[in-house]
């Protein structure tokens, strides 16, 4: 481990990239690495188009939480941080529900209006601070997102206040406990970031915003929250939720994912109604929570 983290720490010179002592010759500190805003939209764009999601994940997901509420008929769904091709918003769409994606980021706003030629599919707002009324949505999507928000805790404080009785908010997020033996996590080019101090973790994110963008693949807001499954039922609790499920709770043995694996067939059982075996695995599936308001 100690070999990799030197590794990832040497300075990664390429041609054209400013010398870091020379970016602020000209500018205050606090305006940030020049251009983020484009270079986080073409990035983002570039990965986008090389690792196209199908529908088939929206499907399966749906069908799963089917079985933990009604989602039959129209549905009222928000998208946090849809992005500038949002997949997630335009299935849905297809399917037949009410969709807005809200989105924090002015540039992802217009690129991702363009893509569902639409401008009301899409609206500007932030997680902290979602333009919706109370009680008005069945359904949050927040795949990939309480990771960056400045808050957790706001954030989940929106989600619950616009989610009527009854509605869900479905998670994805950083999980501080999954194991990788190289050591990739995801979020930055920095071997096992996820098990580092959370100094180091802050300096390396000063290091991304200001210097190294390229650190966390150019993201105006990287990822600075690493959660455990138990502490983000804790968060939910704080803000009103009091059931939380994993995607493990809502599998089935009929399931194809389930049918194609012996060992998953064999397990599944055993991993969903002992307790002791449900922790052990949710310390690696513990990144994808549903949070049911009562």
């Amino acid at each position: 481990m100690s070999q990799s983290l030197t590794h990832y720490s040497e300075e990664r010179v390429q041609p054209g990239k400013p010398d870091p002592g020379e970016i602020y010759r000209d500018r205050r500190l606090s305006e940030g690495y020049p251009e983020m805003d484009r270079l986080a939209l073409e990035n983002f764009s570039a990965v986008l188009e090389a690792h196209p999601s199908g529908g088939g994940r929206v499907e399966n997901l749906l069908r799963y939480l089917n079985r933990l509420v009604d989602l039959g008929g129209e549905r009222n769904i928000l998208v946090l941080g849809c992005g500038p091709k949002p997949e997630t918003v335009r299935i849905l769409i297809e399917k037949n529900h009410k969709v807005v994606g809200v989105e924090p980021v002015p540039s992802f706003v217009r690129s991702a209006r363009e893509y569902l030629a639409s401008d009301l599919a899409v609206v500007e707002g932030a997680a902290e601070s979602i333009p919706f009324p109370d009680l008005s949505q069945h359904m949050v999507f927040c795949d990939s997102v309480l990771e960056h928000v400045v808050s957790p805790t706001k954030s989940l404080d929106e989600m619950y206040r616009v989610l009527a009785p009854g509605g869900i908010a479905f998670i994805t997020t950083t999980n501080r406990y999954k194991i990788s033996l190289t050591g990739d996590n995801g979020e930055y080019h920095y071997r096992f970031f996820n098990w580092l101090p959370k100094l180091v973790k802050e300096c390396l994110v000063f290091k991304h915003l200001h210097y190294d963008p390229q650190l966390a693949n150019y993201s105006q807001l990287p990822a600075v929250h690493w959660f455990t499954y138990a502490e983000l039922c804790a968060l939910g609790r704080q803000a009103g939720f009091a059931r939380f499920y994993s995607t493990l709770d809502l599998l089935d043995r009929g399931d194809p994912s389930v049918q194609k694996s012996w060992l998953k067939k064999l397990l599944l059982n055993r991993l969903k109604f002992n307790p002791w075996l449900r922790a052990l695995a949710l310390t690696q599936l513990g990144g994808t929570i549903i949070m049911l308001k009562d």
